[in-house]
């Protein structure tokens, strides 16, 4: 008869107690609790993705690791709260980006068993045409925690950091699939992709969404937007993004949300300034660039960057306000619009995402 390893025996003692089934590691139950940051390092514009492993893997901008760049930092959980950094998911760069070092925002998403790694970064051309910006890019793996591979050309180039921050989604409406990005001080857009997801579809173009807002108002987190990212909760399309001074020392940042019925816009806000979901509270500084992730008990949640106003550098030689950790909170939905509780990033002990079985 097949023998039963010892931590199989030991769940099924412990079942009651700990949640565990059989082939999962002892202490594997789900946290009753959390509290932020969830991941207490640098990990800038974190996108998570639930994958069909059954885990939670974050992607983020890279960072330095002992001494070592990571182009595509990636971090794996199974229930949201506990984290485990992996290796990098980009560690060969790009052919046409092998000389440079601007690796941004990454998002992945899963299709019939292939994972695609959307991205920018800055090409080599750059290094030589000062007005050559940053680039739309893609890579593929057939795990997701990589490593991806890119496709071997940029999907985008243009001036400046207009293609960053790109996010796939397939409109569940409709089927398309879609590519959302920007922006450099220029609008939000979304475009076709071609099934192949590694291209544009042929005769698509680009529409425009959400616009800057040109105005000293303090209260304008507008003037530069970025980090698009979109859920569907019916009626509802709602595209997060956020703005307007990620880090440094003038750090003015949070995040908003518009709300659409359809995913290609036209898309509603709230006021000329769109007041934000989420904002500087407490020790928290210029929170935003989030993804959603929805947990077991079909509860959005909110993965974002911070910056922790007690430790604001990675290194004593960094810029302030440059050591972005991640945190969650839970998305509540009121008169068709999310909410987080206190508009701020949460303090203390709090209940923790509902845990799939894996």
């Amino acid at each position: 008869m097949r023998r039963l390893h010892l931590p199989t025996l030991f769940c099924l003692a412990a079942l009651a107690l700990q949640g565990c089934t059989p082939g999962e590691r002892p202490g594997a139950a789900a946290a009753a609790t959390y509290a932020n940051p969830v991941l207490d390092t640098d990990f800038p514009d974190p996108a998570v993705l639930r994958a069909s492993d059954g885990y939670y893997y974050a992607y983020a901008t890279q960072s330095d690791r002992e001494g070592k760049k990571i182009n595509i930092q990636t971090a794996r959980s199974p229930d949201l709260v506990r984290w485990e950094m992996l290796p990098d998911a980009l560690p060969a760069k790009p052919a046409w980006a092998s000389k440079t070092q601007d690796f941004w925002a990454p998002h992945v998403s899963e299709h019939q068993g292939r994972f695609y790694l959307y991205y920018s970064a800055k090409p080599d051309a750059a290094l030589t045409d000062e007005k050559q910006g940053l680039c739309l890019a893609v890579a593929t793996a057939t795990r997701p925690e990589g490593p991806f591979t890119d496709i071997g050309k940029p999907l985008q180039c243009g001036l400046g950091f207009v293609n960053i921050d790109p996010m796939a989604y397939d409109d569940p409406r409709t089927g398309k699939r879609l590519l959302y990005w920007g922006s450099g001080f220029e609008a939000i857009k979304v475009q076709e992709l071609a099934p192949d997801r590694v291209s544009f579809a042929p005769g698509s173009k680009p529409v425009e969404l959400i616009q800057p807002v040109k105005t000293d108002d303090p209260r304008n987190y507008q003037r530069l937007i970025e980090g698009a990212w979109v859920t569907y909760r019916a009626p509802y399309y709602y595209l997060f993004y956020s703005g307007d001074n990620c880090c440094g020392p003038k750090a003015h940042y949070a995040a908003l949300v518009a709300r659409s019925k359809s995913a290609t816009g036209p898309f509603e806000q709230r006021g000329e300034l769109n007041r934000p979901i989420l904002e500087a509270s407490g020790n928290w500084l210029a929170p935003g660039h989030n993804s959603v992730i929805t947990d077991a008990a079909g509860r959005d949640w909110m993965v974002y960057h911070a910056v922790d106003t007690r430790r604001p550098r990675t290194k004593p030689t960094d810029d302030l306000n440059t050591r972005r950790v991640m945190l969650i909170d839970p998305i509540s939905y009121r008169s068709g619009w999310p909410e987080l509780e206190g508009g701020g990033p949460s303090t203390g002990q709090r209940p923790a995402p509902a845990a799939r079985r894996r």
